[in-house]
């Protein structure tokens, strides 16, 4: 009785202490892209969600993202398939970067999460040929520049938006990169976006297959991404 005792006690001290490191776990959040990133407010349902799982206290989130930019401002080596021009010019990931360095202080953080929402301005510039280094290439170069090989990776797919509109001729070839790459490693994975550009927008105007999302769209997003993440997160310990 005494030994049967004590291998429950043995078994709650086990099960508390579990509970307690996980509860000193510290996650990173970084979000960045173009127009659609820079319109979704984390507060409304991403750092919610993630509070929620994780505790207010264990989340940082740093978000930095620019509308109708290419993927070249963040990828420092990147280059068009033909030709010099355009160039990288990382000017947005430099930004990111420095916020990063701001908000984690010497944290020591027990994952990290890059939260990705881009495109448009490739699929708009028919680049997307390069589009599948350049995002695999930005996923490494953030990772060597947080000295870590175990960084989590979401990336938002492009809205069906494009895909019976001229102007974007390239639209097509970057969801099926997206989703490619987003597929191709345990710790990668990506939302869809189809359902969420139409409605009403952040300026109360009636939207329909919009190449942004509507207000509530950019909710729904945020709480895509957060599960998204809590899913990579307890899957790769």
């Amino acid at each position: 009785m005494r030994y049967r005792n004590f291998l429950v006690l043995l078994g709650l001290i086990i099960f508390f202490a579990s509970f307690q490191e996980k509860d000193r776990e510290k996650h990173l959040f970084i979000l960045s892209g173009q127009s659609n990133m820079e319109l979704l407010q984390p507060n409304e349902s991403f750092i919610p969600i993630l509070s929620k799982r994780f505790g207010k206290k264990s989340i940082t989130v740093v978000k930095f993202a620019k509308g109708t930019q290419p993927i070249r401002k963040w990828y420092r080596d990147w280059k068009p398939l033909e030709g010099k021009e355009p160039k990288a010019d990382p000017i947005l990931y430099d930004s990111l970067m420095i916020r990063v360095s701001q908000s984690i202080n010497r944290e020591d953080f027990s994952t990290v999460t890059f939260v990705w929402m881009q495109g448009e301005r490739d699929a708009h510039e028919s680049l997307g040929n390069v589009y599948e280094k350049s995002l695999l290439g930005l996923y490494q170069q953030l990772s060597n520049d947080l000295n870590r090989n175990d960084v989590n990776f979401i990336i938002g797919r492009l809205s069906d938006c494009g895909l019976t509109k001229k102007g974007w001729p390239d639209w097509s070839m970057i969801r099926e990169i997206q989703v490619k790459v987003a597929e191709s490693h345990p710790r990668f994975g990506w939302i869809n976006t189809d359902d969420l550009n139409e409605g009403v927008n952040r300026k109360g105007e009636i939207i329909q297959n919009d190449i942004h999302m509507s207000r509530t769209g950019y909710i729904v997003m945020g709480e895509r991404f957060a599960r998204k993440a809590i899913e990579l997160i307890e899957s790769n310990p």
